[in-house]
């Protein structure tokens, strides 16, 4: 039996031979390192040693027994499976289109009919004309989408452009998480790689419904300009990897990474993993795509909370209580108040409450027996009214989130500690706090991780670790008549902390919850209630806790950003004493790339006042 098969393998190996010689074109010694077969295997070189691992994790991904760890040995059981006669689903080119095509072209190798019913079937319903790179807007209230997402839109032929697009397929990757794992389970698992990563194809529509109407994310569309070659072998591609796990890491390895790896598969020598180093954060990953020149065109979608606001902000303020009072049942919609209103001062109140009180009813759960019959008297009241067209759409941003500021930032300044003098150092591998240059970001919104700060005293020539940020996000939300947010905060890491004799770096764990309002088009004061968790063999118990508040007034423009304010605590385990604290910090901004950074902070701890001042430069890359 044993001979036997040899023999078939013998045979098959030969007829391979004979086929490639007949078409005077042998396989390059080193065809299993060319970039675009490396590319297609997932394929990178070891940390250690000079062989290369593919980020792929299922078997069925490969032909080889070896191929997960040999680009060589799962192109040679390609090249014998592409060439075997038949068909079928389970043929190899049925099963790997991307690479048999790839194959074909380069080593020349002629094209033979083959059924692939499934492929086929897939892809004429996918009718894919155009692709286009879809980016919702970071949304801080889920882990998995802090950064923003990223995901392909398969665009048919455009004989009616917006039915089409409604109609159209994605192609996006995401951890496959159980449905009863926690937000905090989820931020773990997705961080230290605990999830399988799986690519799935679903409707546009659905993915509209979930981050423009449910999770108010904002989508910014980009038609890439590849053409029709190129778009078939992205789709070949997401065939092949369609359903097959990789590891998912919510830094790098995430759903923006593995979009890149299509594009890049798409169009060999693109090269934008190349870009990705320690994390590849959504919106970097659409700024690479954009410098690359794959972008066409670009289009903003509004959310639907972004739609409301706008429309609301549009009415004079009278208008806006009104429209308020009407939408909580204060006011009828046929009221004297209303009915005073000229034609378009009418229509536009009756259009931003409806869409208001339509909007409350599908993402805020508004009871239905108030919606409803509130929803139809609208409509009734609104088609009275003629003559006048219905509110404009939401102007597009200035900025768009890939044109803001790079996420990874180092710092350099020098400043003082009760008269003790420093330099520090800052590495921030992510992403953004509210100091930064806010343009292309969410206003008030804060989302750092792994920020390292190091200070070297000169007094006794001693380098510090100050603080080590694992987690921090804060977002600042105004509240008003017709939205009421809650402004958050939460973070943990290792900081220097006061025992009373010595400063000494203790792991904490912070968190807190309020309101912030609106003083202006760039101003909000905020005031949030907090509590602390300190933990350390240099305190009295090990540990120490204090709640406390935070309040103050923050400034966001494209010029400059400012904060002051003032910090209570209230430790209350190991040692029960105060700790108050007043504070300002303000960047200037110089572009997107350097920001000139100063606080200042006066500190009564221990009854003893102490002051801190620090100044230097944010260079972001």
């Amino acid at each position: 039996m044993g001979q036997t098969v040899r023999f078939g393998q013998a045979i098959l190996c030969l007829a391979v031979s004979f086929n490639l010689h007949a078409n005077q074109q042998p396989i390059p010694e080193n065809l299993h390192q060319d970039p675009a077969w490396l590319t297609l295997g997932h394929y990178h070189t070891d940390t250690f040693g000079d062989g290369y691992t593919s980020q792929a994790d299922d078997p069925a991904f490969f032909l080889s027994e070896n191929g997960k760890h040999s680009p060589r040995a799962e192109l040679e059981a390609t090249l014998a499976g592409i060439q075997e006669p038949g068909g079928g689903n389970d043929h190899a080119r049925c099963r790997f289109p991307a690479r048999d095509a790839w194959l074909r072209d380069r080593l020349d190798l002629p094209d033979s009919e083959v059924s692939c019913p499934e492929y086929q079937d897939w892809k004429d319903t996918l009718n894919t004309e155009t692709v286009t790179l879809v980016f919702a807007a970071s949304y801080l209230n889920s882990p998995s989408s802090m950064f923003g997402h990223t995901f392909l839109r398969l665009d048919p032929p455009q004989e009616d452009e917006e039915t089409n697009l409604l109609l159209a397929n994605t192609i996006s990757y995401a951890a496959d998480a159980a449905a009863h794992d926690s937000e905090i389970l989820f931020a773990y698992k997705g961080i230290f790689g605990g999830y399988p990563g799986i690519t799935t194809v679903q409707p546009y529509y659905e993915k509209i419904r979930l981050y423009s109407d449910i999770e108010h994310r904002d989508l910014w569309e980009y038609t890439l300009n590849l053409d029709q070659s190129e778009v078939d072998l992205l789709l070949a591609h997401a065939w092949e990897i369609q359903d097959k796990n990789f590891d998912y890491y919510f830094f790098d390895e995430n759903c923006a990474y593995r979009l890149l790896a299509l594009i890049d598969v798409a169009r060999p020598g693109t090269d934008l993993l190349g870009e990705v180093s320690t994390h590849a954060i959504p919106s970097d990953t659409v700024r690479w795509v954009v410098d690359k020149n794959l972008v066409e065109e670009v289009y903003y979608r509004p959310s639907a909370a972004t739609s409301v606001a706008y429309q609301i902000s549009e009415l004079p303020d009278e208008h806006q209580t009104l429209s308020a009072a009407i939408a909580n049942g204060y006011v009828e919609t046929d009221a004297p108040e209303v009915q005073q209103l000229s034609d378009r001062e009418r229509a536009r109140v009756l259009d931003a409450t409806y869409d208001y009180v339509r909007y409350q009813s599908e993402a805020e759960g508004w009871p239905r027996e108030h919606a409803a019959p509130l929803s139809h008297e609208l409509l009734v009241s609104r088609s009275r009214i003629d003559g006048v067209e219905a509110s404009s759409r939401p102007p597009e941003p200035d900025v768009r989130d890939d044109q803001g500021h790079d996420t990874f930032r180092v710092s350099l300044g020098a400043g003082q500690l009760a008269h003790r003098e420093f330099t520090q150092l800052t590495f921030r591998p992510a992403y953004h706090d509210v100091l930064d240059p806010p343009a292309g970001y969410r206003p008030g919104a804060q989302l750092q991780f792994l920020r390292l700060d190091a200070r070297y005293y000169t007094d006794n020539d001693e380098l510090q670790v100050e603080q080590l940020v694992g987690v921090e996000i804060r977002s600042l939300s105004p509240r008003d008549q017709f939205f009421s947010p809650l402004s958050w905060q939460v973070g943990f890491g290792g900081r220097r902390t006061d025992t009373g004799g010595d400063r000494v770096l203790a792991p904490y764990f912070e968190g807190g919850a309020g309101g912030s309002w609106a003083l202006g088009d760039s101003t909000q004061a905020f005031a949030i209630a907090t509590a602390d968790l300190e933990i350390d063999d240099d305190l009295r118990r090990g540990y120490d806790a204090a709640p406390g508040a935070d309040l103050g007034v923050l400034h966001q423009n494209n010029r400059f950003s400012l904060m002051a304010g003032a910090r209570t605590k209230a430790w209350i385990v190991s040692s029960q004493h105060r700790q108050d604290q007043a504070y300002i910090k303000g960047n200037w901004h110089l572009g997107r790339e350097f920001s000139l950074f100063a606080e200042f902070t006066r500190e009564d701890h221990y009854d003893r006042y102490q002051s801190t001042w620090h100044a230097g430069l944010h260079a972001y890359f």
